[in-house]
């Protein structure tokens, strides 16, 4: 007798819980919801339908890679991020909840400008962020670059799905490498890799063992790459454009500091907590002294 919906999902549940996994019941309810091509919600719906073979075997596949601690992003190849619904998978990171605060900062300042604006995302990965402004703020255009060829697939992948390919310029290479002489931007954005070297022990295997280094690891002290951002951003900004940076929770006052150690480059920065009330990400304004030139 073929095996149906809600039974096979408790089955699975009780098997992630015995391993040890906190959310197995909802976890083992959606990976078997992405197997069905169901909505989570559709399988109390469709209690009783029968699964096949070829969906029970593919079933115990996604089982099998989430009990090796595989994001369940990963496996569903998908990941929700404000209104997008992005393709995921190892080359880049998962978008997070911390960096949809990130994104709600810079549409809320783009809010009282006049658009349309011009963004650059340092480390675009997924496309998360360039395709939120795109879609929710009056952004017409905006430049992502990653130093990984590989996640510029899947945010062009991620553009080409919204129908935002023609706005949504993508480039290749490390931090301002891409960026043209002269170039500026309304916006410099990034949530670039923070993570101390020495705090990677600390992260759960989903993070440690599946997610790409690169895009986590921000050498020593968690800072290398944010200090690049910040001594090179005035000159890629026009006078008044907005620099935001996704921080970790202990990075905010040293992130302040190399702000304000600026000088006339920048305005007064502005730290911002996320829902959990850490610090989570600088705001900067560039001022109008000598760091300026060039048009857009």
């Amino acid at each position: 007798m073929a095996e149906v919906a809600l039974d096979l999902a408790r089955k699975g549940a009780a098997l992630l819980k015995e391993r040890g996994f906190a959310q197995g019941r909802l976890e083992a309810e959606l990976l078997l919801a992405g197997v069905l091509g169901l909505e989570r919600l559709q399988l109390y719906l469709q209690f009783d339908r029968p699964v096949s073979e070829a969906e029970l075997e593919r079933y115990r596949g996604f089982m099998r890679r989430r009990l090796k601690h595989e994001p369940l992003q990963y496996i569903l190849g998908e990941a929700v991020f404000r209104q997008l619904r992005l393709r995921v998978d190892g080359r880049v990171l998962i978008p997070r909840p911390e960096t949809e605060v990130l994104v709600g900062q810079v549409l809320d300042w783009a809010a009282a400008r006049r658009g349309p604006l011009c963004a650059l995302d340092l480390g675009t990965g997924s496309g998360a962020i360039a395709l939120s402004l795109l879609e929710e703020g009056d952004f017409g255009r905006v430049v992502g670059t990653d130093v990984s060829p590989a996640a510029l697939e899947v945010a062009e992948a991620n553009a080409r799905a919204r129908g935002a390919g023609d706005r949504l310029e993508l480039r290749a290479g490390t931090l301002w490498e891409p960026i043209r002489p002269g170039e500026r931007f309304d916006v410099v954005v990034s949530n670039p890799p923070y993570v101390a070297l020495a705090e990677a022990a600390l992260l759960p295997p989903e993070v440690s063992c599946w997610e790409p280094a690169g895009a986590l690891y921000g050498g020593e002290d968690g800072l290398a790459v944010v200090r690049q951002i910040v001594a090179g951003a005035a000159a890629r900004l026009v006078p008044g454009g907005l620099l935001a940076l996704e921080i970790g929770a202990s990075q905010g006052e040293a992130v302040v500091a190399m702000v304000e150690a600026r000088g006339g480059a920048w305005g007064v920065p502005r730290l911002i907590k996320d829902l959990a009330g850490r610090d989570r990400v600088v705001l900067a304004e560039s001022g109008m002294e000598g760091e300026h030139g060039g048009a857009r």
